[in-house]
């Protein structure tokens, strides 16, 4: 089921009206219009955000100069599935038009998701966390590599890989990088860091307006303090059993908790050893 892919996803991702017309059975000279309230969105639609002064931008086009490029659809028992062109779906619901000049295919709902996923890998505006889904999806539903990946969109292993650790950052910086607060820049930088310090960076980018340059300087800060903390700690964890090794060579009884250092002091004669130790280190 879905589309064939024994011709090779490169074939596919390479012309997108060779796709529409050969896996969607499609003549381009048969156009019909059909009514906005009958089409339904693609649920494997990997766009998420439409901004909206683009979507103004678009409708005001459309008024003026009239729908150039018709939408997909394929069609249901008793409605229209989009395949392609929601901006334009959306833009027409914006100016309140009943109709759109549509393609129309028969074709079977499994072709949908692989269609959405190729369609949208080449829009140059999509935002970074939905191209992150897009190469996600297109990795899992053709079962290929990320080196295979970066082959067929003609871009390097590094950038795919680095897209996709975008989907590791917390949904609410996702989010900001979808609406365009962060750039990708700044959000590539945050990958790697705890919550707590990815929200306390986040909010220091958009509060102080920080540059990547500057927003780079401030996480290696917070990843060498990290590595000095954490030599500080082995190194405290060494002379801890050092110290309690030492203290019951001396007949101290004495044990870890934490960080805290538990002497038992069953007699006077103990206490009186401890003291002396001590003034003697005075």
């Amino acid at each position: 089921m879905g589309l064939n892919k024994n011709k090779g996803l490169a074939t596919l991702i390479g012309d997108m009206d060779e796709v529409y017309s050969k896996e969607l059975g499609l003549d381009k000279n048969k156009t019909i219009q059909i009514p906005v309230e009958k089409i339904k969105i693609n649920p494997f639609q990997p766009r998420k955000y439409f901004n909206k002064e683009a979507l103004d931008e678009l409708a005001n086009s459309i008024k003026q100069y009239g729908l150039i490029q018709p939408i997909i659809v394929l069609k249901q028992k008793d409605h229209y599935t989009l395949v392609a062109g929601e901006r334009r779906l959306r833009a027409y619901k914006m100016l309140g038009y009943e109709n759109i000049l549509a393609l129309v295919s028969d074709a079977k709902e499994e072709k949908l998701r692989e269609l959405a996923l190729i369609e949208n890998i080449q829009r140059e505006n999509l935002n970074p966390i939905e191209l992150a889904n897009s190469y996600k999806d297109l990795i899992e539903v053709y079962e290929i590599t990320q080196e295979n990946l970066a082959s067929l969109v003609n871009k390097s292993r590094a950038q795919i890989t680095n897209t996709l650790r975008l989907l590791n950052l917390d949904s609410s910086t996702q989010k900001l990088i979808i609406e365009g607060k962060i750039s990708q820049g700044h959000a590539k930088i945050l990958v790697g860091l705890n919550k707590k310090d990815e929200k306390m960076i986040t909010n220091s980018i958009i509060g102080q307006q920080l540059s990547v340059h500057d927003t780079e300087k401030i996480v290696k800060k917070i990843k060498n303090q990290e590595t000095i903390n954490l030599e500080n700690d082995l190194e405290f964890e060494t002379e801890f059993k050092e110290l309690i090794k030492l203290l019951n060579n001396k007949n101290f009884k004495c044990k870890k908790s934490k960080k805290n250092l538990i002497i038992h002091l069953k007699n006077i004669d103990i206490i009186k050893k401890l003291k002396q130790i001590i003034e003697k280190i005075n």
